[in-house]
């Protein structure tokens, strides 16, 4: 059996990666296809296990290392071009645009959607309202392209796979389809219980405007006695960095082990997006650090109020602080029974049967 795996794109190691790496484990002969593959030495290791990348034509288009997303009108085009008609399975991991390969009769195609492309569907309105008018047009256009050719390729996908039951409920509001919900994986190892707690708040994220970071720190803002770690790189960072107050402290990019440690010494540690499934908010848990997250999306999935996380409602500074406020008054400490017995049903051995068992099931070969 020829099995070939497709991402979106390699730039950065994140929640989409560590699922794909699972897929690298259960399939280690498999063929890698990708829009684009920007990966450094050490994340391709751990994501691809050294592995190589067929790209598309988008690969070495001029400056496309820093700004490959502003040819989002040519994804469906370049994703197209890739030839996978030699294979008899293909496992799409997708955000954007891999659901949408071009396969042949007699292939199995087998989605992991961890959302339907998010500009095009539930993130449109918000992307549109940050740009002006002649750039807003020339957007909109262009989601609307986009979201017209993703849901012509449905057919192309035999079976869809939900990261959550958020996702399932929006790939059955989007593409009118059904799936089967197996959650990702989390790597309770590295991300390893520690009881000993410093006086510190922590977020780690992708700097980008739908996850929120500046309403996390104007919180902070209000919550001057308090200390906010923030890790992680992005467009929006030196915009929100430029006006945080003192409190609030900037690390950049950490490579796994200081993120392990960062996330294990945190008293909470805080997401304000409304995501997918949240992956982030789980790795937390499993080294015994409480979440505070918003009450919106995966979060729902992965977080048990009161047990191992606190809940804010709206997407506000005061309710945020609200939170904080509630957090910090808790006369009933956090168990960590209740952290451990939640992380586990998100184990990496969980995650291989599961899927395991459905390409078993599924696929005609």
């Amino acid at each position: 059996m020829r099995v070939a795996l497709v991402q979106d794109w390699f730039v950065v190691n994140g929640g989409a990666e560590k699922v794909f790496r699972e897929f690298v484990n259960l399939y280690p002969q498999a063929d890698v296809f990708a829009l684009v593959d920007f990966l450094n030495d050490r994340d391709r290791a751990d994501i691809l296990d050294g592995k190589p990348v067929k790209t598309t034509w988008l690969q070495n288009l001029p400056n496309s290392k820093k700004s490959f997303r502003n040819f989002l009108v040519l994804f469906p085009h370049a994703i197209r071009s890739l030839d996978l008609s030699s294979y008899d399975l293909i496992i799409s991991s997708s955000y954007a645009v891999a659901k949408g390969i071009r396969k042949r009769n007699g292939q199995t195609h087998i989605c992991y959607c961890h959302s339907p492309i998010r500009y095009a569907w539930d993130l449109r309105e918000s992307y549109l309202s940050r740009l002006g008018p002649f750039k807003k047009t020339l957007a909109g256009w262009m989601l609307d392209h986009v979201a017209k050719w993703d849901l012509k390729t449905n057919a192309t996908v035999d079976h869809f796979i939900a990261n959550s039951r958020n996702v399932a409920e929006r790939i059955h509001r989007t593409y009118g389809r059904e799936s089967t919900v197996i959650y990702p994986p989390v790597d309770t190892v590295a991300f390893a219980p520690e009881h000993h707690k410093n006086d510190y708040y922590f977020t780690s994220l992708r700097v980008v405007p739908y996850k929120r970071l500046d309403l996390i720190v104007d919180a902070f803002r209000k919550l001057s006695k308090h200390k906010l770690v923030v890790a992680g790189d992005g467009p929006a960072l030196a915009k929100i960095k430029a006006n945080a107050p003192s409190n609030v402290s900037f690390v950049g990019f950490v490579d796994k082990p200081a993120l392990v440690d960062y996330m294990q010494k945190a008293k909470a540690f805080i997401l304000a997006a409304e995501e997918d499934f949240g992956i982030t908010s789980l790795e937390a848990q499993s080294c015994l650090t409480p979440v505070i997250a918003l009450r919106k999306g995966g979060y729902l999935e992965t977080v048990v109020d009161g047990k191992t996380g606190v809940f804010f409602n709206e997407q506000t500074v005061e309710s945020l602080v609200d939170a904080i406020h509630r957090f910090e008054k808790r006369d009933v400490p956090f168990d960590a029974m209740d952290f451990e017995k939640n992380v586990k049903g998100f184990s990496p051995d969980r995650f291989r049967s599961e899927m395991q068992q459905f390409i078993n099931s599924h696929a005609a070969i």
